[in-house]
């Protein structure tokens, strides 16, 4: 029995430790996770308004279309039915992608670093995988157009950028699309949308018509509070999603994710609300950063990559043991970073007074 040679020189996705392990670890009653930029508001209280009261028929198998968010989602994003697709979470669109768009032969095109499932599933697949490394955080979108060549069938852009946060401008992405082939595959990864300035963002919805070769993907995982749940989306031209479709496995959304998903996509006041207190909290947290002299990167979306005085396992080990979960940037090849995801105002405030009190050790040479 064998399987793909490129199996044995991969290894899982590392989701880290849970809380309950951490507290019983290090003998801690409470443990903050700022690890994994899940919204630390919850969900929309009309999901558990919902569920409190209906009960959900778990025995039967749920709608393999997904009818009703699809409707509703296509009336909200002003796009057609079947220019869209749904999957367990982000994660497994991004999969479809690669099973149905890369192969031996092929090369794919993506910034380093950035979202580590593109490259993951690229090398699943037998592609080769060209990485050109971002410029101050942001993505270099001209050396990316120069690294295409004829085998080049996807190109990958997160924007906002995990890790880094860093947007893409309208104008940049525009340029960006009018230079790539047209038999070159972009997807545009926008996980964080709801995050980042819509004055700024690329927009790219209204380019779905104009470029046959554009798929945006997007989450109900980050401000709407479903990561328990999986469950992302694909927006595409039809022929896209079509061949998506066939590589789709069967009934791969829950009914409570569907469910949940549709109501939380009707309460706009609650995104409204997550959305403002990131902000704020994320602004009174930069300049405490700034107070400190730490760098960190220009970000639209509820985190932050935080250049710090120690190795980023240091800075890991360090926080954990007092309380806090973050993630270190030696995973994104950023050894001196950590990415801090955006607490709610209290959390935020311990945080800071334990990296004030980190920051202080430093300065005096007690801690290396």
């Amino acid at each position: 029995m064998t399987s793909k040679q490129i199996l044995k020189e991969m290894t899982p996705y590392q989701p880290g430790k849970q809380t309950e392990e951490v507290k019983r670890e290090y003998g801690l009653n409470r443990i903050v996770k700022l690890a994994s930029n899940e919204n630390p508001f919850g969900y929309s209280g009309k999901v558990d308004d919902y569920l409190s009261e209906h009960s959900l028929s778990l025995n039967i198998y749920p709608d393999g279309y997904t009818s009703e968010l699809r409707m509703a989602l296509s009336n909200k994003l002003k796009v057609s039915e079947d220019q869209l697709i749904f999957g367990n979470g982000t994660d497994e669109v991004v999969q479809t992608i690669g099973r149905a768009y890369l192969y031996p032969g092929v090369n794919t095109i993506m910034a380093t670093p950035t979202f580590p499932q593109y490259k993951h599933n690229a090398l699943i697949e037998g592609a080769e995988v060209k990485e050109v490394p971002t410029i101050n955080g942001y993505h270099n979108l001209s050396g990316m157009l120069e690294t295409m060549d004829d085998r080049t069938n996807v190109v990958w852009l997160c924007s906002p950028n995990n890790p880094t946060g860093s947007l893409i401008p309208r104008d940049d992405f525009y340029d960006f699309m009018e230079k790539c082939p047209s038999d070159v595959l972009v997807v545009l990864d926008e996980a964080y949308f709801e995050y980042a300035d819509g004055h700024k963002q690329p927009n790219a919805l209204q380019y779905l018509n104009q470029y046959k070769n554009l798929i945006v993907l997007r989450t109900f995982s980050k401000a709407y509070g479903l990561a328990g749940l999986r469950i992302g989306y694909g927006i595409a031209n039809q022929d896209i999603i079509q061949r998506l479709d066939v590589v789709r496995g069967p009934f791969n959304t829950s009914s409570v994710a569907q469910k949940a998903a549709l109501l939380a996509l009707e309460d706009d006041k609650f995104i409204y609300d997550s959305i403002t207190r990131n902000h704020t909290i994320k602004h009174s947290f930069e300049k405490f950063l700034n107070s400190i002299d730490w760098h960190f990167y220009d970000s639209q979306t509820n985190f932050l990559l935080v250049s710090t005085p120690l190795s980023s396992e240091k800075m890991f080990l360090y926080l954990q043991e007092h309380g806090f979960i973050v993630r270190p940037g030696e995973s994104f090849g950023f050894p001196e970073t950590i990415r801090i995801t955006i607490g709610t105002e209290s959390d935020m405030q311990e945080l800071q007074k334990i990296l004030y009190q980190l920051n202080q050790k430093v300065n005096e040479g007690l801690l290396t």
